[in-house]
Order: structure tokens, then C-alpha cells, then sequence
């Protein structure tokens, strides 16, 4: 058994998935022109719309706290592209709206994490997604009051490098810098402009400059 088979096989036996099952479904993608590895508990529903460059890993990503049982459902109208190397575990929820476009490049999603794009979502290389996060660029009802401002950018970008800590909310017209860190909890909803940043608080703010993590 090569190394690389070793260290899927280890996987799987961590997340209680079969070996083979996962085999199998890897060159049922590979058939389809898409680079996925999943476990047996994962759902997707629109993989002609997924797009990857290279490996995608889905529920293969080792957590104590997560039950074997739970499952990660993505739902792709629109475009989802993965341009890098990206693990999603398990528990997560994608759901791409038929108008949107969303692109990863190199990184990871935590379990429990929910991304909900009916615009636009970019995010770069580099990145950590901590978990119990949401991504969410719709209001999905119409307020209106007096004084009301112009209505902001829907789409969410999010630069390299960057640590979304856990439980933090990203909300429509949301821009993240490179190098940022966002501390747990926070409620991103506005456009930051400075890089190497740690941003807190409901709503964010930044806290400190001149951060850096690994």
C-alpha cells in the first residue's frame, strides 16, 4: 500500500467510512471530469455545476466532537469552483444559488459551517474557516425605514491567508484582507481595507494591526 493510500486509509478508519466506498466514489467523480474525495455521508446535488482544479476532500477531515453520523449536504444552482486544494468536514452546508458564483482557493471549512450565496462569494488562498461559521449574502426579505442608505455590494470576498475564527457570521458586501484574523464570534458586514488585521465585535471592528498567525 503506497503512502498515499496509507494516509487515506487512516482517514477513513478516523471518520468511520469505508475504504473502498470512498474509492469508488472518487473515481465516479474522477468519470465526470471532477477531482472529489468524500465519505459515504455526504450528499451533493448539482455536481455538473462544481468546477475543480485540483483535489476537493468532502467529510474525510478528522474532529472529536463531530458524530460519525453527521452529514455534509452541498446544493449547486450556480457555480462553485475550487481553485486549490480544499478539505470541507463534515456537518457543513453549501447552498449556491442558481445566479451566483462562488470560488475557494487553498484551505479549509471547519464542520458546521453554512454557506448560503444567492451573488458572490471569493475566497482565497490560504485560508482557515473555524467551525459553526455562515456565509450569508441575502437578506432573502425587503426592509425598508426612513433614512434608509443605498443598498451595499451583496457580494463577500475574502483575501489570502486569512483565519475566520469560530462562529463568526459574514454577511453581504463583507470584504476580509489579506493576513486578517477574525476573532470568534464576530459579525462581519462592511468592507475593511487594511491587511494583517485582527477584527472583533458585532458589529467588526478592527483591534490590532500587524498581525500575523500560521
Amino acid at each position: 500500500m503506497n503512502e498515499r493510500l496509507k494516509q487515506l486509509a487512516e482517514k477513513c478508519r478516523k471518520v468511520r467510512t469505508s475504504l473502498l466506498l470512498t474509492i469508488f466514489r472518487y473515481g465516479y467523480f474522477r468519470l465526470r471530469g471532477k477531482s472529489i474525495c468524500t465519505s459515504n455521508r455526504v450528499k451533493i446535488q448539482g455536481l455538473r455545476n462544481i468546477i475543480t482544479d485540483e483535489l476537493l476532500s468532502i467529510g474525510l477531515s478528522h474532529y472529536g466532537f463531530m458524530n460519525w453520523k453527521d452529514r455534509t449536504f452541498l446544493n449547486v444552482e450556480g457555480e462553485l469552483k475550487f481553485k486549490g486544494r480544499f478539505s470541507i468536514a463534515k456537518g457543513c452546508r453549501l447552498e449556491v444559488g442558481d445566479q451566483a458564483k462562488v470560488e475557494f482557493g487553498s484551505g479549509y471549512m471547519s464542520p458546521k459551517t453554512s454557506v448560503i450565496i444567492m451573488n458572490g462569494l471569493s475566497v482565497g488562498n490560504d485560508c482557515a474557516i473555524s467551525w459553526e461559521c455562515q456565509f450569508l449574502d441575502e437578506d432573502f426579505h425587503e426592509l425598508n425605514y426612513e433614512g434608509q442608505e443605498n443598498q451595499k455590494a451583496r457580494n463577500i470576498r475574502v483575501g489570502n491567508h486569512v483565519w475566520i475564527g469560530s462562529r463568526v457570521t459574514v454577511l453581504k458586501g463583507a470584504v476580509i484582507p489579506n493576513g486578517c484574523v477574525v476573532a470568534a464570534n464576530t459579525v462581519v458586514n462592511k468592507e475593511f481595507t487594511e491587511e494583517n488585521c485582527l477584527l472583533a465585535g458585532n458589529p467588526a471592528k478592527v483591534v490590532k494591526r500587524n498581525v500575523n498567525w500560521s
